[in-house]
């Protein structure tokens, strides 16, 4: 994907948008379907805009304290630490203008973080606090690039051992793999044809549901769908997602989440939603979208039901089963919050 089209394109139709997206909404307090809905708060974020701005919202994690961590390309603060009520606790980084992706992982009982910077062609390892331990430049040694600007990386994901995948979502569509010290072992997936290629690698998991068998879920953006690898990078099988320009796929007890971009229906007209998969990689809820119908065992084509969000890029799933929701492109709102309806 052309990532400066993708800019552009979008940009253009929301100039056009209503300054609140949600403006009009159905009076109907729950979002979702079946065992998963949800009422919506706008306003969770208490930051003061004029002393700590956002530029696009791109992910979110939970910390092991409980604090809800988010990533944005501002400089003037790239990363902002909330308490779970919206209260701002911290906030540090000025060096990653294009902060895109954000992943947590326990090393050896402490928090780490890897942050996939567009505009540096890095993957940057820090601690919660903002020291940087680790800098991964593009993989010269992979023979796949012939410069670093090839090479744009979206996301990463840590294996239980420290292994480092790297999603170059808008690159050229490569898994990059390493060991816990940066080490380059190897890639699959790249543009192609095949089931096994991707289109637009956007996001990349770890997905340890199945405990005998865990594998890798690996984001397909332009083919509306997320695909399986082993750790070793086979491919096993696609989930198809019709209609669904899917971001990173976030696993949270037998659950899959997974912020929807747009859908194919109405392309660059603000037409995100979230999509929740159970454990059998089914659809069971779109907050904001369409209920999932399967007929003969195939998805029908998912799209956008009520206007919650503008571009959704990212959610972050807390202890509570509450649902934070990054936005991409969308004036510079502050993320919202998704809680959990009985």
């Amino acid at each position: 994907m052309d990532r400066r089209k993708f800019v552009k394109n979008s940009s253009l139709a929301m100039a056009g948008l209503m300054i609140n997206p949600i403006d009009g909404l159905s009076q109907e307090p729950r979002f979702g379907h079946g065992p998963k809905r949800y009422k919506i708060d706008t306003r969770w974020s208490q930051a003061d805009v004029s002393k700590t701005p956002v530029n696009d919202c791109h992910e979110m994690v939970q910390d092991a304290k409980g604090r809800i961590i988010l990533l944005t390309n501002e400089t003037k603060n790239n990363v902002m630490i909330y308490d779970k009520g919206g209260k701002l606790l911290s906030y540090w980084g000025t060096t990653y203008p294009g902060a895109h992706g954000l992943t947590l992982f326990n090393e050896n009982g402490t928090d780490v973080l890897f942050i996939c910077d567009n505009n540096r062609h890095q993957v940057i390892k820090t601690t919660v606090d903002g020291r940087e331990l680790m800098v991964l430049d593009y993989p010269k040694e992979a023979g796949i690039y012939g410069k670093a600007e090839e090479y744009v990386p979206t996301e990463t994901t840590i294996a239980p051992n420290g292994d480092i995948y790297v999603a170059d979502g808008y690159g050229k569509d490569y898994i990059l793999h390493y060991d816990a010290k940066g080490k380059f072992l190897g890639y699959f997936g790249g543009r192609g044809a095949e089931a096994k290629h991707l289109k637009n690698a956007h996001g990349v998991c770890f997905d340890n549901r199945d405990k005998k068998n865990p594998c890798l879920i690996v984001t397909s953006r332009e083919e509306n769908a997320f695909k399986r690898y082993d750790l070793k990078g086979n491919y096993l099988n696609t989930i198809a997602l019709p209609g669904a320009w899917v971001c990173r796929p976030v696993i949270k007890g037998d659950y899959l989440y997974a912020a929807v971009l747009q859908s194919s229906d109405r392309p660059w007209q603000s037409s995100g939603f979230i999509t929740i998969l159970d454990k059998n990689n089914k659809v069971v809820s779109n907050p904001g979208g369409n209920e999932p119908v399967y007929k003969n065992g195939v998805l029908q084509p998912l799209t956008q039901l009520n206007p919650l969000f503008a571009y959704p890029h990212d959610v972050c799933v807390d202890d509570e089963e509450n649902i934070y929701v990054a936005q991409w492109n969308s004036r510079k709102v502050y993320p919202y919050k998704l809680t959990p309806i009985a």
